[in-house]
């Protein structure tokens, strides 16, 4: 019986990731009015049923989606060597400049009209932005205990996130790389 139970659990999960990578690719590219259950089941090769069984409302898709892929990436930078503190803060800029970032600001600004949607998306940016600052202290190598060390994190990652906005409108790649190798000598000189 346990034979039979396994593959349908990997089904099971294997849809359930689908799920999620779609709703954000969808999110990132036709903000939340654009995005509904049904195109993401589409895009995922799923039927909106089997999504709808995963997560039973649109808003428990898209902030698990966020959350997700969120964790994915959060994961990728503790793997960073801790040594390189310019491919740190790129690394921590990228953060705030891909689909993930774009998805999650659709989903901001969706919450703002919406009351649902608005908790909910609320209480998952304050724990998306601590594990943010927690991994951006950890792959600095920064030492918090010394004053003006976490304003100096904080700073970076507020930085990043205009830039992510910036992005939005026009890829200005050059400037946005003459930003980020200033801001990594600049962090590291405050983190010596």
């Amino acid at each position: 019986m346990a034979a039979v139970t396994a593959p349908k659990q990997d089904r099971s999960r294997a849809t359930r990731q689908r799920l999620l990578e779609a709703a954000v690719s969808c999110l990132a590219e036709h903000g939340w009015a654009g995005s509904t259950v049904s195109v993401v089941a589409e895009r995922a090769g799923v039927s909106r049923g089997a999504a709808q069984h995963h997560f039973p409302t649109r808003e428990d898709l898209f902030t698990a989606a966020v959350e997700y892929v969120a964790e994915e990436r959060s994961q990728a930078l503790r793997a960073l060597p801790s040594d390189d503190r310019e491919a740190a803060v790129a690394a921590l800029v990228d953060l705030y400049t891909g689909p993930l970032f774009r998805a999650a600001l659709h989903l901001w600004v969706a919450a703002t009209g919406e009351d649902q949607l608005r908790a909910r998306v609320t209480e998952l940016e304050a724990r998306v932005g601590r594990e943010s600052h927690r991994i951006a202290v950890e792959v600095l190598g920064a030492d918090e205990t010394r004053p003006g060390v976490r304003e100096t994190v904080q700073g970076l990652l507020d930085m990043a996130r205009g830039l992510g906005l910036a992005t939005l409108l026009t890829d200005d790649r050059a400037r946005r790389e003459r930003v980020v190798s200033q801001w990594a000598r600049l962090v590291n000189e405050a983190l010596k």
